[in-house]
């Protein structure tokens, strides 16, 4: 059982930029996609951005180019780096890793990030 810790969270200004970071108490080498969902208040979770085993990433559009995801294996961490945030970027942002693209893998607890206008 992996435990997934997500960190970085917090209350930042329209343009700001936050880094998020999701800790897994074991190794993420066997975790073929890893991703950061989030999920506002009354909408359902959906997905931000992926990356693969490989490197290959994959990012919702209203994300693109102003947020970019990241995987240390050495360090067992998932990042997102968020740039030029908006306000409707503002959500509980969860962490999952999985071993098949199918399956449902583990999922943090979540953090919340919240952009004032």
């Amino acid at each position: 059982q992996v435990q997934l810790v997500e960190s970085g969270g917090g209350l930042v200004q329209a343009g700001g930029s936050l880094r998020l970071s999701c800790a897994a108490s074991g190794s993420i080498f066997g975790f073929n996609v890893m991703g950061w969902y989030r999920q506002a208040p009354g909408n359902q979770r959906e997905l931000v951005a992926e990356i693969t085993a490989r490197g290959s990433t994959n990012y919702a559009a209203s994300v693109k180019d102003r947020f970019t995801i990241s995987r240390n294996n050495a360090q067992d961490t998932l990042y997102l780096q968020m740039n030029n945030l908006k306000h409707e970027d503002t959500a509980v942002y969860y962490c999952n890793a999985k071993i098949g693209r199918l399956s449902p893998g583990y999922w943090g607890q979540g953090t919340q990030v919240t952009v004032s206008s």
